[in-house]
């Protein structure tokens, strides 16, 4: 995350009262959120963790392959 793009908006007081974030920071937050909130039901996270862990599967095209696409 690079905070140099990152533009402040203040009122005439001179107090910060919002902040201007490129879209890929942006992006970021909302998914560090989702994920907390996800993470907040155990049975969530359990499924979470077994997902990240998980080493069988099939690649793409095997995908696409049995889909006929």
């Amino acid at each position: 995350m690079n905070s140099n793009n990152i533009q402040y908006v203040s009122d005439e007081q001179g107090q910060t009262v919002a902040v201007i974030v490129p879209i890929e920071v942006w992006r970021e937050i909302e998914s560090e959120k989702e994920t907390a909130y996800l993470l907040k039901s155990p049975k969530m996270k359990q499924r979470l963790l077994e997902a990240k862990n998980r080493q069988d599967g099939i690649t793409l095209e095997e995908v696409c392959e049995k889909l006929g696409i």
